[in-house]
Parts: C-alpha cells; structure tokens; sequence
C-alpha cells in the first residue's frame, strides 16, 4: 500500500521539483524574485496545457511542502524578538480576525444580501485561512456544495490578487520589514500567499508574515465550533452538537504550528550550531520554492470566471477595509 501511494505521488512531485529548478534559472537570468515565478510558472502550466491526471496526486502534495518548510523556517525566528512584540502582535491578530469575520458577515446579509450560509464561508475563508477554513467550517455551516465552490473561486481569485499587489505596494510606500510582513499575515488571506509575499519582499518580512499568519490560522478550530453551535441553533437543536467539541477542535488545528514552535525553541535554546540552522535555511527555501510551484497549479483561471459579482464585492470590500485599518495600525504600532 505504501509503495503504491509512494507511485502515485512520485510524477507530480518530480514535476514540482522540475518547476522550482525552471524558476530559480529563471530569477537569475530576469531578476525576478524564484518564489514569484514559481508560482507563475504552476499558473501558466495548470490554465495552458492543465495538469496531466498523472501528475495531480503529486502536486496536490504542494500543502505538505509548505508546511514543512513552515516547521524548519522556525530555526530562523529570533523568539526572544518576538516575545518582545508578542502582546501588541497578539492584540493586532485577535482584533482584526474578529472584526474581519463580523464585518463580512455584516456586509453579506445586509449590504449585498447573499445567502447567510455563503456568507459565512466567506467571512471565515478571508478572517482565518482561506480555503482550508472554508472546508473546515462548512459542515457546520451545512453549506451547499456550490455555495462552497463560489466561496473558494471567489478566495483563491483574492489570493492571485493579492500575491502580486501586496510586494508592490509595499515597495511604493517603502514599507519598513516588520511592517510590511505583519501587514500582509493580518489582512491577506491563505498561508501560501502570505509567505510566498512576505519572502518576496524580504527575509526578514516573510518570518513576520509566516508567524502572524500561524497567530491567525490556530484559531480556526474555535471559529468551526463557533459556527457548527450557531447553525445547530438556527436550525432548532440545542448546540450540543458532536462537531463542537475538543475532538473536534483537535481535527481542526493546524498541527505543523507545534512543529514550528518546537523547532524555534530548540534554535532559541542554542541546541543548533549555525551550520545546522543554515541548513534548516535552505531547506525550508528549498522547500518553499516547490510549494509554490503547487500552489500556482492551483489556481484555476476558468473557474474564477464562474463565481458570482456578490461575493467577489464582500471580500473586495472587505480586503480594502481591512488592509488600509491594519497597515495604519501596524505602522503606528512597530514602525
């Protein structure tokens, strides 16, 4: 059985590595940042020729690289830094997620008047991580499968978006690092995004955003519970519901977080040498850039064209609001 799913993911993981290889070429001879063209090149191949069918066990493995470059990245963060901002981060994260989550809701049922369960996916999709909340909280929700499909068009479209605006506009307001990275882990949406943006801007940017978005991602279990409570009610029951419970909880948290924090704690304690940490270094770089290249593979143009004008002015409206209130916050706090 091994062997077997070992076969079946071996052709599309050789064609990530194949892809991350094209685009560190690439970034030499134009100048363009790697993690930037990796993720152009997944984008250009998957709405060109598409993805062969026997490559898509392989790509879809694109999450797992991801988080385990997450992990070995923890070698590199300065725990003592962060502890020394960790209340004011801690405040910023908390406070925008709510707000997020109740200003979507706000702007769903009563500006733009979609369907609440829709609005729900969307509110926790852009408040906490994307796609992987929308899947979390849907059963809660108890969503329809296209309600669902237009939810996540609508926050992987944002995610393209974004990923190309954020280093830019950063650059044209020449935004200090610590900024630039805690802006975009607050106010972006998916993990891979907001790393993929924050490395593009800098090191140092892209450990700030990677360990906001973390701040943001652990919550994503109590907000499916919430949510599972809420509709349970709405629908009669008393709340007591199966979905609402630390097992529940536990199925829902993003586990690679733990694996960051051991990995930062070990470094912080001195247990690495600097050989050690540097080759940390360049596997979690290694392993960003072949993430990348799945997360562009990913993004499906056709189907972001199928998602309706509503939910694309809630999140939009969202983004902005979001964005602008969070950069100025960031900026008074840690420029």
């Amino acid at each position: 059985m091994i062997a077997r799913n070992t076969a079946r993911v071996v052709p599309g993981v050789a064609v990530l590595v194949a892809g991350a290889a094209v685009a560190h070429v690439l970034s030499t001879v134009v100048g363009v940042n790697r993690l930037i063209l990796a993720v152009g090149l997944g984008v250009v191949v998957a709405n060109s020729v598409g993805t062969p069918e026997w490559a898509e066990d392989g790509l879809a493995t694109h999450k797992l690289w991801l988080e385990t470059g997450i992990v070995l990245m923890g070698a590199r963060i300065a725990v003592d830094q962060l502890l020394s901002v960790g209340l004011s981060l801690l405040v910023l994260v908390v406070g925008f997620l709510g707000f997020s989550l109740l200003f979507v809701e706000l702007l769903a049922r009563n500006v733009f008047e979609i369907p609440d369960r829709l609005g729900s996916l969307l509110a926790a999709g852009y408040s906490i991580c994307g796609v992987s909340a929308i899947v979390a909280v849907s059963s809660g929700v108890r969503a329809k499968s296209e309600q669902i499909a237009y939810a996540v068009a609508t926050i992987l479209l944002f995610d393209a978006v974004t990923l190309a605006a954020y280093p830019a506009i950063g650059r044209l307001l020449d935004l200090p690092d610590i900024v630039f990275g805690i802006w975009a882990g607050i106010s972006m949406v998916s993990t891979g995004p907001v790393v993929a943006a924050g490395f593009a801007y800098s090191p140092t940017a892209g450990q700030w955003a990677t360990v906001t978005k973390l701040g943001r991602n652990v919550f994503i279990g109590v907000v499916a519970i919430l949510y599972a409570v809420y509709y349970a009610r709405q629908n009669g029951g008393d709340g007591e519901t199966s979905v609402a419970s630390w097992r529940y909880f536990w199925g829902q948290f993003p586990k690679f977080v733990l694996g960051f924090v051991l990995v930062a704690g070990v470094a912080s304690a001195g247990l690495l040498s600097d050989a050690e940490v540097a080759l940390l270094e360049r596997g979690y770089q290694l392993l960003f850039l072949v993430a990348f290249v799945g997360l562009g593979t990913s993004i499906e143009i056709q189907g972001m064209r199928r998602t309706g004008i509503k939910p694309l002015l809630v999140v939009l409206s969202a983004l902005v609001t979001v964005s602008v209130l969070s950069l100025g916050a960031t900026m008074l706090v840690f420029a």
